[in-house]
């Protein structure tokens, strides 16, 4: 008896030495940004969309903001740009400025991780260390690895990938690529090194947009952006199982909803992975939007993954909405809306059903981070 007691209390001390030794996990605290053109500047917001604080950020000259995207997990934003050299991403470093402190006095908040060529974003990874970019496009076209602290890695993957997505763990990402127009597209999974795996998909008449997968990385989401020249088109929200069983003939895909092509609006995954918002054309059989952009009617849907069940969030009359993002705790969706060539951020509170926007002036680029 008094040999069992013994071993009893030397498992409890051991335990209790281990849990002591073991790292705790991080705790991240939430904050909301969107990007005010005039003054110009990053706002910060407080959980019940309060302004905190703000980053003063002016565009470099001759450069327009193509969008922000904020890393999963850490202080980085990465703010691309369409400059008259083509696409230009910079990291923003939102931990080392303040309202007292712009940008432009505080260079070393913002860094430009290819300096050399073009680049373009494709995604974070989700310990939000690196990030992948398409760069050199108009000349030897490949994808590299970032990382925020400096240094860049080359991904040996085809240069022509328009589209990547690490899944949750990073341990692999999706990428798609198509050989040119009217060739189709094609989805594939690669290891975090570069090594290829499976082909996931193909499709010979739509490109394969915005591949995102679920929080539990079982499935993956899509865009079908039909392969055709006409400008705005209406396209199809997919999934897929991450891993596919039945090879690339896509026999494991499911069509969600029509979804709004034309500008390439990501879809997103709720955080309990039930749910997907994403954006839908009112006005499909307007030959007018077919061409021109100010003539799209569109609005903000969720679909639930499992029965397809649709509810619609946005009502626009007139206007277009961008892709919407999810809150945290997944009760509210942010997102842009162009109405009359003016655009604001909105949110959209679930739970009452409010949209609102934040502030009056134009605005941009709802990001939430963890940091």
């Amino acid at each position: 008896m008094r040999r069992k007691l013994i071993t009893v209390h030397w498992l409890l001390v051991t335990a209790l030495c281990s849990c002591s030794n073991q790292t705790p996990e991080p705790s991240y605290q939430t904050a909301f940004y969107i990007y005010r053109f005039d003054p110009p500047a990053l706002v910060e917001f407080s959980a019940d969309f309060q302004a905190l604080d703000e980053i003063p950020f002016a565009l470099p000259p001759n450069c327009g903001l193509f969008n922000i995207f904020p890393a999963p997990v850490g202080r980085f934003l990465a703010i691309e740009l369409s400059c008259p050299n083509g696409q230009t991403v910079l990291l923003l470093d939102s931990s080392s400025t303040s309202l007292a402190s712009s940008v432009s006095a505080n260079p070393a908040a913002v860094t430009q991780p290819i300096s050399d060529s073009d680049s373009h974003f494709l995604a974070w990874t989700p310990d939000g260390r690196s990030l992948y970019l398409k760069v050199d496009s108009l000349g030897i076209a490949h994808v590299a690895r970032v990382n925020v602290n400096g240094g860049n890695k080359l991904v040996p993957i085809t240069g022509i990938t328009y589209d990547l997505a690490p899944s949750p763990s990073g341990n692999e990402f999706t990428f798609s690529f198509s050989r040119g127009l009217g060739q189709g597209s094609e989805l594939w999974l690669a290891k975090r090194t570069g090594k290829i795996i499976e082909q996931l998909h193909a499709d010979r008449f739509n490109y394969i947009s915005f591949a995102r997968y679920s929080p539990d990385g079982g499935q993956i989401a899509f865009i079908k952006i039909p392969d055709t020249p006409t400008p705005f088109t209406v396209g199809e929200l997919w999934v897929i199982p991450s891993t596919n069983a039945q090879g690339a003939d896509g026999s494991e895909a499911r069509k969600l909803a029509d979804a709004d092509a034309g500008h390439g609006y990501a879809a997103n995954w709720s955080p309990d992975g039930k749910r997907i918002a994403f954006v839908v054309r009112e006005n499909p059989d307007d030959e007018r939007a077919d061409q021109a952009s100010e003539a799209l009617i569109s609005n903000v849907y969720i679909v639930d993954v499992e029965s397809k069940a649709l509810t619609q969030v946005t009502y626009l009359k007139e206007g277009r909405v961008e892709t919407p993002f999810w809150s945290p705790e997944g009760n509210t969706l942010a997102f842009n809306a162009v109405i009359n060539d003016r655009m604001q951020v909105h949110i959209a509170e679930l739970t009452t059903g409010e949209i609102r926007s934040l502030i009056t002036e134009s605005t941009c680029c709802p990001a939430w981070m963890r940091k």
